[in-house]
């Protein structure tokens, strides 16, 4: 075996961690009767010589030992090594990609031609798949279907081949993956389309067992979803009952590796990636009687796509599952469709804060962290949240390993919600050594039904040290007394200001300012202390330190020319800050109109909408702003609650035409306009339903319904 693997050089070549000169023995861990010395290999693999989906030329180097390796019987978990295979020589460049080569640098240009002779290599002997459906590991025979379906140069080869495979086929799992491979065939090969859709398609119907006809339902919702049952979701809520009645997997005993106990343990000590995968992944199924169903459900919903209605219909039916397990799936599952689509969620939200009071722990802590990032939409669920907070106090703060203290999620949802009910978690918070982080955003979300709190903070933000946590100790209740705008917080805050320590002082001094603006009047203790800190135009203090100076005292003339100087400031945040405080002065600003002018042809989109947006605050012409504001919208979402504020401002007779129409394709969009494919931020969701409300706002009244959320 390996021949040939001493007369390569592998001592030039590098992988992600350096020097390629350990390969060989990866190599050789992968041909190892250990199976511990196996996972370590191929984590070692997947670490460093294919690092992140990277192909170096010691990934190219690997591929003919991997063939080996493959398909010889003698070497154990060889399913693993076609995954790894697959990884490997799987990667598609698109068109933009190849055409692109011109503007990349030589480093970016051989990590292309890397993928690509990968891609062309690992197709050249992917002829060996075909005889390892039938293997006899099942491990391989699991792996083997999707390694043809994406490396094989001839498809419909392919396709008959898992046809005819699939009523041979004994173990359940590679009977899905068969399915799981037909369906990738139909993505990538549309040619092949229609006769792989005839065959899922029949399969969902005929007298299959239900999780091969889930399956193939699955793959239709990805490659064909107007091939699907116009009653999927019944039919779907059938084959899962069907499911659920089968009998419960076994708990799997705990393996032993070679060397027994005391194996085990070092193995513990120096557990690898793969290995830690391979854990995670049999939490979940232990007592399953279907530990795939889960996938199948997800790609189901992927598939659904914008069917947000039949999403939800599902996921409400398996809300109502006995199994905790499934339900827990369908709580996650829920969270990411609210989270990416708009739509009527109430009882969606209700079905998921029952199950904050199970009692199986991970349930309920799954229902809690959904509910989280939901703010208002979170209301069907606010006295399931109330009933929780109130019964679990131990649980109103959350400790971590590294970094300050947090509320509990079932804590920031109710506050989210504005329900007056979690007051009592938030004043023991306050009353804590170490205040969590995040008590000043629970506050600003209760707004005024926190003001009871208001004691509290001021005296906690009196106890704080002037050292070098100042910071950390400080800044959430400067948060706290800024929500509330609690101006007799203000000499407190004026302490804090003048005793910011070096390190995050610029910081510090930022949230000491916007406390001091938002006590307005009630802050006139801190007028000297502010003028001081102006007194250096053009810096970020002093354009903070103008701006909460005419919140206090309204005196435009004083603060007009420092904030005139900040639009020269270097930072762009600083100029932003400049030019949003100058739009608070309104018409007083009326000197620096040609400037903010200038600025919307400025290269920096954000500029360009703040800057529009002061001149609208400062003239209340809109005509040359309208054209501004929608090419920032259309440009970069992220952008459109600002323009939408701008443009409610304006009203549907300043906004115009143009901005009607872009409103209500906004509010006519059921997707989220944030949603991101593999993740979202934690108020992605509020600043959506900020937005339509935004829109709604703007338009006239009787138009502009659009979604509902």
């Amino acid at each position: 075996m390996f021949t040939g693997i001493d007369e390569v050089e592998w001592a030039s070549m590098k992988h992600a961690y350096g020097p390629a000169d350990d390969v060989p023995a990866l190599l050789h861990g992968l041909a190892s009767a250990d199976p511990a010395e196996r996972e370590s290999a191929l984590d070692g693999m997947y670490g460093a010589v294919h690092h992140q989906g990277n192909v170096y030329a010691c990934t190219l180097a690997c591929i003919p030992f991997l063939f080996e390796l493959a398909v010889d019987p003698g070497i154990g978990d060889r399913g693993g090594v076609v995954e790894l295979l697959t990884s490997i020589g799987g990667i598609d460049l698109d068109e933009d990609e190849e055409d692109g080569l011109d503007e990349l640098d030589e480093d970016e240009i051989e990590g292309v031609a890397n993928y690509a002779m990968a891609a062309a290599a690992v197709s050249a002997g992917s002829a060996v798949f075909l005889e390892l459906v039938a293997d006899e590991d099942p491990g391989v025979r699991l792996a083997a279907p999707l390694a043809l379906a994406t490396l094989h140069t001839r498809p419909g080869t392919v396709l008959a081949l898992l046809r005819e495979r699939l009523p041979v086929e004994a173990d359940d799992e590679v009977r899905l993956a068969l399915v799981e491979a037909a369906g990738r065939i139909a993505l990538r090969h549309r040619a092949l389309a229609g006769r792989a859709t005839d065959w899922l398609s029949r399969l969902a119907a005929e007298a299959y067992p239900p999780g091969l006809r889930l399956a193939a339902l699955a793959q239709l919702a990805r490659c064909a979803p107007g091939a699907l049952p116009g009653d999927v979701v019944p039919v779907v809520s059938g084959l899962l009952r069907e499911l659920r009645s089968g009998p419960a997997r076994p708990e799997p005993p705990a393996a032993q590796p070679p060397g027994g106990e005391e194996a085990a343990a070092d193995r513990a000590t120096a557990p690898t990636l793969v290995g830690q995968l391979r854990e995670l992944s049999a939490e979940g199924p232990a007592g399953r009687t279907t530990p795939w169903a889960a996938d199948l459900l997800r790609t189901l919903h992927v598939g659904l796509d914008d069917r947000v209605a039949d999403r939800t219909a599902l996921l409400a039916d398996q809300l109502r599952s006995p199994d905790p397990r499934q339900r827990i799936d369908a709580v996650r599952m829920s969270s990411g469709l609210m989270r990416a689509w708009r739509g009527n969620h109430e009882d969606l939200v209700r079905l998921v804060g029952v199950q904050l009071a199970d009692p199986e722990h991970r349930l309920a802590e799954a229902a809690s962290y959904a509910l989280e990032d939901l703010f208002h939409l979170a209301a069907p669920a606010g006295d399931a949240l109330a009933a929780r907070v109130a019964a679990d106090p131990g649980a109103w703060v959350k400790e971590w390993a590294s970094g300050p203290p947090g509320l509990g999620s079932s804590v920031k949802a109710l506050a989210g919600l504005g329900d007056a009910r979690v007051l009592p978690a938030l004043a023991a918070a306050l009353e804590r050594p170490e205040v969590p982080h995040d008590v000043g955003f629970a506050i600003r979300c209760l707004g005024d039904a926190a003001a009871p709190l208001a004691g509290v903070l001021c005296r906690r933000l009196g106890e704080v040290g002037l050292d070098e946590s100042l910071y950390d100790r400080a800044k959430p209740l400067l948060a706290g007394v800024t929500a509330l705008r609690a101006g007799e917080a203000a000499p407190e805050v004026l302490r804090v200001l003048r005793g910011a320590p070096e390190y995050r002082g610029e910081w510090l001094r930022t949230a000491a300012l916007r406390a001091l603006g938002s006590f307005g009047p009630a802050a006139h203790c801190a007028v000297p202390e502010l003028r001081h800190l102006m007194g250096r135009p053009g810096t970020a203090v002093a354009t903070e330190a103008a701006e909460a100076l005419w919140a206090v005292t309204g005196d435009a003339e004083t603060v007009l020319p420092v904030l005139a100087e900040g639009l020269r400031a270097e930072q762009m945040r600083d100029c932003r800050a400049a030019v949003s405080a100058l739009g608070a002065l309104g018409p007083r600003a009326g000197a620096v109109v040609p400037r903010l002018r200038a600025l919307l042809a400025h290269e920096e989109l954000w500029l360009r909408v703040e800057a529009a947006s002061a001149l609208w605050e400062i003239t209340g012409r809109a005509a040359d702003l309208v054209p501004v504001l929608l090419s920032a919208w259309e440009k970069n979402c992220h952008v459109r609650v600002r323009v939408a504020e701008c443009l409610a401002r304006m009203g549907p007779d300043g906004a115009g035409s143009d901005a009607i129409r872009v409103l209500r394709a906004e509010l006519l969009s059921v997707r989220r306009h944030k949603a991101m494919d593999g993740g979202s931020g934690s108020h992605d969701t509020y600043e959506d339903e900020k937005l339509l409300a935004l829109c709604r706002r703007a338009l006239p009244e009787d138009t502009g319904k659009g979604t509902t959320s």
